[in-house]
């Protein structure tokens, strides 16, 4: 039985496909919404639309921006020697809260995970080699999440780069195993950082 009207009906069910989202919380925040002023739904309308119509991919490093190139990338301050390598653009938030990483990152969209169809290919390995192979890069290091998928990608990405003559560190596991970056503590992912070992 329908208990809401379409209109309400469809922003819960909406709401419901956002991650974290279950049916609850959707109806929570529909009913939060539609008691908002109207002003304020439309300012959080545009700029949902804006953020999906004006972000894109960093040219470099794959990172989300709203420019050709992400701030991180064009800043002369950064060490263009060294890349950490993460798998979504939350990792580079989460890294660069420690305030300890001074280089350039690289974003993989994604780990391998066979059981779920991602290959090599479908993540942004070929685009990392050629960064390597181009940018003069004295050290990468591998910050993928201490999981199946995160180690096995890490490994993967290991033994395409020990033929380049280059370091290859992992930070160390101060991480808990089965844990994700984006909710990792900044002291936590800070002496991770520290305890990176070469591979």
């Amino acid at each position: 039985m329908n208990y809401y009207s379409k209109s309400i009906q469809k922003l819960i069910d909406e709401l419901s496909k956002l991650p974290g989202i279950g049916p609850k919380t959707a109806q929570r925040l529909a009913f939060f919404i539609i008691n908002m002023p109207l002003e304020e739904v439309k300012n959080l309308s545009t700029s949902m639309m804006d953020a999906k119509e004006n972000i894109r991919y960093c040219k470099k490093c794959y990172n989300i921006t709203d420019s050709e190139m992400c701030n991180i990338c064009m800043d002369e301050k950064r060490d263009k020697s060294t890349i950490c390598v993460v798998a979504t653009p939350m990792d580079v938030v989460a890294m660069e809260k420690t305030r300890e990483y001074n280089g350039l990152y690289h974003v993989l969209h994604g780990v391998v995970s066979p059981m779920e169809g991602i290959g090599p290919d479908d993540i942004k390995i070929k685009e990392l080699l050629n960064r390597v192979k181009n940018e003069h890069i004295k050290e990468v290091i591998i910050a993928t999440n201490p999981n199946i998928e995160g180690e096995a990608t890490a490994l993967y990405i290991f033994k395409l780069l020990k033929t380049l003559n280059i370091k290859v560190t992992r930070i160390a596991h101060g991480i808990p195993v089965g844990g994700d970056l984006e909710y990792t503590d900044a002291v936590t992912l800070s002496r991770a950082l520290d305890g990176r070992r070469e591979m």
